[in-house]
C-alpha cells in the first residue's frame, strides 16, 4: 500500500494536534467554523494557531498548556493549524488585524475584540514558561 503525502502528513502532524486537544482546546477545520467560532464568540476565547515549526513543539504548545493549569483561564479553546487547515487559518487570520499571518500565534478575544497578542517571534527565543506567564497574565486580566 502507498501512502499519499496528504495521508502521511496528517499521521505526522496528530501528535502536535493532540498537544492542544487532549487539553480541550478544540480545532477549526473549516473556514465556516472558523467565522462563525470567532464571530459569535463571547466572553474569552483562546486561539491557538498551530504549527509543525521548533519553537511551536517546544515553546508554544507546552506555554498554552501550562497556562491553561491556570484557575483563571479563558471560556473558550480553540485552534486552527497552519499549513494544514489552510482555509480555516487564513479565515481565522482575518480577526487578528492589524497584525500580519504568523504561525505560531496565540490570540485571546474579548467579547470578540482582539485584547492580547503573542506572535511568533514573541514565542521563538522564549521558554514555555514565559509564554505561560505572559498569558496568565492575560487571562487575569482578561478572564475574571
Amino acid at each position: 500500500m502507498v501512502m499519499s503525502f496528504d495521508s502521511y502528513m496528517r499521521d505526522m502532524v496528530q501528535p502536535m494536534r493532540e498537544d492542544l486537544t487532549r487539553i480541550g482546546v478544540k480545532e477549526l477545520l473549516t473556514p465556516e467554523q472558523a467565522a462563525e467560532t470567532l464571530e459569535n464568540s463571547e466572553g474569552t476565547l483562546l486561539l491557538v494557531i498551530n504549527s509543525v515549526c521548533g519553537c511551536a513543539a517546544g515553546q508554544c504548545r507546552p506555554g498554552v498548556a501550562k497556562a491553561l493549569q491556570n484557575e483563571v483561564k479563558p471560556d473558550h479553546l480553540y485552534t486552527v493549524f497552519a499549513g494544514q487547515e489552510k482555509e480555516a487559518t487564513a479565515k481565522a487570520r482575518e480577526y487578528l488585524a492589524p497584525y500580519p499571518p504568523s504561525s505560531p500565534s496565540i490570540a485571546l478575544f474579548k467579547d470578540g475584540q482582539l485584547v492580547h497578542f503573542i506572535q511568533r517571534h514573541q514565542i521563538e527565543d522564549r521558554s514555555a514558561d514565559m509564554i505561560a506567564g505572559d498569558l496568565t497574565d492575560a487571562f487575569e486580566k482578561y478572564c475574571k
